[in-house]
């Protein structure tokens, strides 16, 4: 894998996900129908990890994804390469901040990213869940939904909303239970 077309993908998921490590999933399923080191099973595992361990889930994805496709190298390249947008846009706005601070097109331009960026967590959302528990594949219509998995994301969810613990609680729990359940 050529390690400038990793970055140069990298920096554009970098510059156009707005809303954080989530928004980079739609990026990701972009690349997956561009290049054959990259599918959707794939990315489910990336995210779950991604998710599951410290750090920012955006810079854990490109990591993941770096590894998989180059070793150490992919890494550092696919996470420089998300990252670079930002540190270059922000030492840029750092320094005009003061002139534009309450200009009516900057306030325009935030007021229009905000849905951008709930539109990106959605879809990521979204996609998300189809990974997880739509079974595309299936012969007949009662098999379209994964079970098990439907009814780990109901007791998760439930208990989250009911008992409102720590994520790493939830997180165990569901490793745990996939371990258990063979998913």
């Amino acid at each position: 894998m050529n390690l400038l077309i990793l970055y140069a993908e990298f920096f554009k998921i970098g510059l156009f996900s707005v809303g954080g490590g989530l928004a980079t999933l739609p990026f990701l399923y972009r690349l997956a129908d561009t290049y054959e080191w990259l599918n959707p099973e794939l990315i489910g595992n990336i995210l779950a990890i991604a998710q599951s361990s410290p750090g920012a889930i955006g810079v854990n994805m490109s990591a993941s994804v770096g590894f998989q496709c180059a070793g150490i190298p992919g890494v550092l390249v696919t996470a420089f390469g998300l990252v670079s947008p930002s540190i270059i846009i922000i030492i840029i706005i750092a320094r005009m901040i003061q002139a534009f601070k309450e200009n009516a097109v900057i306030k325009l331009v935030f007021s229009g990213l905000r849905p951008a960026a709930a539109g990106l967590l959605a879809a990521a959302g979204f996609g998300a869940i189809s990974l997880s528990l739509y079974n595309g594949p299936a012969s007949v219509w009662y098999a379209w939904l994964k079970w098990r998995e439907c009814i780990l994301f109901a007791l998760i969810f439930f208990s989250i909303y009911k008992f409102k613990g720590h994520p790493i609680i939830y997180i165990a729990i569901a490793g745990v239970a996939g371990i258990v359940l063979g998913l």
